[in-house]
């Protein structure tokens, strides 16, 4: 196994620079997720690691070898695609030895990687078929399949789930969590798709137009968004941002009044208040739960089975998406009061950086 190491990497096409100076340390048998909103970069960087794309400046380090002039072939690590790639007159068995027959490899050798292979990735019955002959899954368990039997000190994905449906998805996060952990390899990973960082990863790292915004773990970068990009990227569905304004009493918020802010706070200016779907309380007649409330209307509701999401429109005109109780029944038009607490939520200031005014255990 081996870490990976980015010194001030930058990526130009002529006068235009796509990745800015990037630092970033993978470390020994971790999934790294590099996510980001299309565009940002992240597949471009996973190719100058591989050797595909050459860096303009900076190095790359894999291992304690630096790699920059380097080919691909000569990098010991393995890349799987977002295409399958496979070749369709070859049976699952030839694909998955092919690689290791140009290597010149004993035949003894790559029949028991093969068969190794086969079986962590519980593909041994579909030894012998074709890839016409396979599913989308299985053929992207081939792909990976491909692969392993390298024995590569790092594996890269390339969005290797994009071509699945919905349902093949989540099976395939399933058993490439399950591979990882079999396998303790280094393995970095391309998505856009922030549930499948959130569900893989060992730590992220949100790109946003070639520079890092913020690299941690799952955990963290929900809980503790550096910045409002990462608050609002991170968490599916996302963030409600309310903009207020600070005066002499705390935080004067758009529709729920008057917050009071810990003394740390600023003393003037607009903050952004972040508050997640599920960190509304919805209060029922009677009660009074909370910092400050509002009501709204329902003009919208998402029924997802065991969840359940309403889009409120309060009395200025915003809307905030609220997680309900799914066991409840609501109709639209209905009015709803919403409390919030000013502990649960997130600040940012005009330069959107995170205003850490609690105390917060990382």
């Amino acid at each position: 196994m081996s870490g990976v190491n980015l010194n001030k990497v930058v990526k130009s096409y002529g006068d235009l620079e796509i990745i800015h100076g990037i630092d970033l340390e993978v470390h020994d048998g971790e999934f790294l997720v590099l996510v980001g909103p299309s565009g940002c970069g992240k597949s471009t960087l996973l190719r100058m690691i591989a050797g595909l794309e050459e860096i303009t400046d900076g190095t790359i380090s894999i291992g304690d070898r630096i790699v920059n002039d380097v080919p691909a072939a000569q990098r010991n690590l393995s890349m799987v695609f977002q295409s399958y790639a496979l070749y369709p007159h070859m049976t699952v068995r030839k694909n998955l030895a092919f690689g290791l027959g140009n290597l010149k490899m004993p035949k003894a050798e790559i029949a028991k990687r093969v068969a190794e292979a086969a079986k962590i990735l519980q593909i041994e019955e579909l030894l012998e078929r074709k890839p016409r002959q396979l599913s989308g899954g299985q053929k992207q368990r081939v792909a990976i399949g491909r692969s392993i039997v390298r024995e590569p000190e790092l594996f890269l994905f390339d969005e290797p789930l994009s071509n699945l449906d919905a349902e093949l998805r989540v099976q395939m996060r399933v058993e490439l969590a399950g591979l990882y952990q079999r396998l303790g390899t280094t393995m970095i990973y391309v998505t856009h798709d922030q549930i499948e960082a959130m569900t893989l990863a060992t730590r992220i790292v949100v790109l946003q137009a070639g520079r890092v915004e913020q690299v941690g773990t799952p955990f963290n970068l929900y809980n503790y968004p550096q910045n409002k990009f990462v608050a609002t990227f991170i968490g599916s569905p996302k963030m409600n941002m309310i903009e207020g304004k600070v005066n002499n009493k705390g935080l004067d918020l758009p529709d729920f009044g008057q917050i009071s802010l810990p003394a740390t706070a600023p003393k003037s200016g607009a903050i952004h208040f972040g508050i997640r779907p599920e960190q509304f309380t919805i209060v029922k007649s009677g009660s009074a739960e909370g910092d400050a409330t509002s009501t709204g209307e329902i003009t919208l509701i998402e029924y997802l089975g065991s969840e359940l999401f309403l889009y409120i429109t309060l009395p200025s005109g915003h809307i905030v998406l609220v997680q309900a109780s799914s066991q409840t029944q609501y109709k639209t038009g209905e009015q709803l009061t919403l409390s919030l607490t000013a502990k649960n939520a997130h600040y940012f200031g005009e330069d959107d950086l995170r205003i850490p005014l609690y105390d917060e255990k990382k």
